[in-house]
């Protein structure tokens, strides 16, 4: 029991140095440097609306295609229920609604997906990367190259990624890198085609049905989380749909 309590303090020490390296490395950056001393006390003051706390901190983003709309939720790290801290317009698009199929095909990604990395050098001042194609994507491609190297990032510019502008990146980036850094599951996204009410849902697949089954099981998603404002567990099955694990 002693081996096994000293492996577990090790590692939660180990972890908790990691973090803090990333988060001192982050800020060590000059676009970081820039985005800090520009919107930090924007940032707390987000932060204290919702009784919330920069050092205490979980994040969820919810993005609607169809809404142009990037919402941001948060949470202290102990809780389970998330609270609406902001959102910021998408500023460009591209594509129609419907999931990513393939390389070049300019659509934006929806599903459930999580930011895997953060670059501080980007063509697009700051930006955040998700794991755009996940197993649901390769499964249900429309060709074995699904495309890749999908962001939230800054400027106004869209060939199948999220821009919110260089102000608004500044803001959501500076809650990223301090929400990672004090969790160890990464910041999850999920992407919508819009807000999945089922009025909403059923004149969408008038216009296009071909995406019925694949909305289908992203709604439930979708309507879990309004009604509770806690994120489920989700998995994806053998045919490469979403389902909200029982």
């Amino acid at each position: 029991m002693n081996i096994i309590f000293s492996l577990l303090i090790l590692f939660l020490v180990m972890t908790s140095t990691t973090a803090q390296n990333f988060l001192e490395t982050q800020k060590n950056y000059p676009r970081v440097k820039i985005a800090y001393k520009d919107k930090l006390s924007t940032v707390e003051t987000l932060l204290m609306s919702a009784q919330l706390n920069i050092s205490d901190l979980s994040l969820y983003l919810r993005i609607f295609k169809k809404e142009k709309t990037l919402e941001v939720w948060a949470k202290a790290k102990k809780d389970t229920v998330y609270r609406h801290l902001t959102s910021y317009p998408l500023c460009a698009t591209s594509g129609q609604l419907g999931p990513k199929r393939m390389q070049g095909d300019e659509q934006m990604p929806e599903g459930i997906y999580k930011i895997v990395h953060f670059n501080a050098f980007s063509n697009f001042f700051l930006s955040m990367k998700i794991d755009y194609p996940n197993a649901s994507d390769l499964k249900l491609s429309a060709t074995k190259n699904p495309g890749g190297d999908i962001f939230i990032h800054g400027n106004c510019v869209a060939i199948g990624c999220f821009p919110i502008g260089d102000e608004a990146i500044k803001e959501l980036y500076i809650l990223a890198i301090e929400a990672t850094a004090q969790n160890t599951l990464p910041i999850p996204v999920h992407i919508f085609p819009c807000k999945m009410t089922d009025q909403n849902t059923e004149e969408l697949l008038k216009l296009y049905p071909q995406h019925e089954a694949f909305w289908k099981s992203l709604q439930p998603i979708y309507q879990y989380f309004d009604a509770q404002k806690k994120l489920p567990l989700v998995r994806i099955n053998s045919k490469g749909y979403y389902e909200i694990a029982k």
